[in-house]
């Protein structure tokens, strides 16, 4: 490999705006992100799933599917 021409790697702190923090390998020394695995809907269970049955519904209804 050439020398002089690679980047810096550091180990990364990452936090959250919720609070949560976890160190990664990065060229950066610090990141900070809006939304990280601890408070995402995705991950905490809290999605909107009412709105999608809502959706599914309406459709069935629209085309007369009846389950």
């Amino acid at each position: 490999m050439k020398e002089g021409i690679h980047p810096d790697y550091y180990q990364a702190t990452v936090t959250c705006n919720c609070g949560n923090t976890f160190v990664t390998g990065s060229t950066k020394k610090e990141i900070h992100v809006e939304i990280c695995s601890k408070c995402h809907p995705f991950y905490t269970g809290q999605q909107k799933s009412a709105q999608a049955r809502g959706r599914i519904d309406r459709f069935n209804k629209k085309y007369g599917i009846n389950q």
